[in-house]
């Protein structure tokens, strides 16, 4: 098996890359349900989403979030009705929370409607929720406290950011399977995803950190740093605001103390020095996944590397 923590649009991509070279039955992915929010009074799971609709082939090309083919009538409707309208709801997209919402009504957990829907869609790959519990990431700035998605998507991120933190963490456990699948591994895989925001809500829920530690199966982060800027969204100003240097040397820092190998992008090759120097294996290719054929190329590069050097080191 094949397991691979993610969050956000890199890590989309970069799943979506794994299923066209992992068989689907090899594959399992756990998602970050930290950016979930209530949302017109339905239950709106971005990241799962993404998950999904990148599986499904049906996520947007061009925003590298909701559906492909996508149009805002509702989202215009509400807006004219005195609605909050800042956070991009489509039409289509809709369906999956009016669904999920309806489900989760009748008394399912967020596991079993995520297995519900990605049966819907045809998707085969394995999805799990990091947790059927509610967690919430909270930024805070110098002036406020905000829902993730308030600072990411309403406000862009334009505030300096002072904390990140996950309300309901401690009392919140994994979903069913989540820790299985990182014992069961073959490899493990944190996708190019904010260390912050994305991979870190999974970190923080009680047992997985323990789990990869223990873990014996190689374990890969993929660096969504590229030449110092995120390729995406606020993990440059998150990265400093933990102390961690923008660059691949700040991704081995994150995780140095479960982490096997860093992926980092050939821009970044002086970086070797910096992240082998925490104990962690360096390798380089292009991480910056403009088309299908980089996302297939990336997680086959993954692959190769990591199982490859696990091979190498236990001979």
């Amino acid at each position: 098996m094949i397991t691979v923590l993610t969050g956000g649009t890199g890590g989309a991509k970069f799943v979506w890359g794994l299923a066209q070279v992992v068989p689907a039955e090899r594959l399992t992915v756990i998602v970050n349900t930290g950016d979930d929010l209530t949302w017109w009074g339905l239950h709106v799971s971005p990241d799962v989403d993404s998950v999904m609709y990148a599986l499904a082939g049906q996520l947007s090309p061009e925003r590298g979030w909701g559906l492909a083919d996508e149009s805002f009538r509702c989202l215009d409707r509400m807006r004219s009705l005195g609605a909050p309208s800042w956070f991009q709801l489509g039409d289509l997209d809709l369906a999956t929370h009016i669904r999920r919402s309806e489900l989760m009504s009748q008394g399912k957990s967020l596991s079993e409607v995520t297995a519900e829907l990605c049966r819907a869609l045809s998707v085969k790959v394995s999805v799990l929720p990091m947790t059927n519990d509610h967690v919430e990431t909270r930024v805070s700035t110098r002036n406020s406290n905000l829902n993730f998605q308030e600072y990411f998507v309403r406000d862009r991120h334009q505030a300096e950011a002072t904390d990140v933190k996950f309300e309901g963490i401690d009392k919140a456990q994994t979903a069913p399977g989540v820790l299985e699948a990182i014992t069961r591994a073959e490899a493990v895989f944190l996708a190019p995803s904010n260390p912050v925001t994305s991979i870190g809500p999974i970190l923080a829920l009680p047992g997985v950190r323990d789990v990869l530690r223990n873990c014996t199966a190689p374990i890969a982060a993929i660096s969504p740093i590229v030449a110092g800027q995120a390729v995406s969204g606020p993990a440059a100003q998150l990265m400093s605001m933990r102390k961690w240097p923008v660059s691949p040397d700040g991704i081995a820092q994150a995780y140095r103390d479960f982490v096997d190998l860093v992926i980092a992008d050939e821009a970044d090759r002086e970086e070797r020095h910096h992240i082998e120097g925490h104990g962690v294996r360096a390798a380089f290719t292009n991480t910056v996944m403009r088309t299908d054929q980089d996302k297939t190329a990336l997680a086959r590069f993954a692959l190769d590397v990591t199982l490859a050097r696990h091979h190498e080191a236990v001979q």
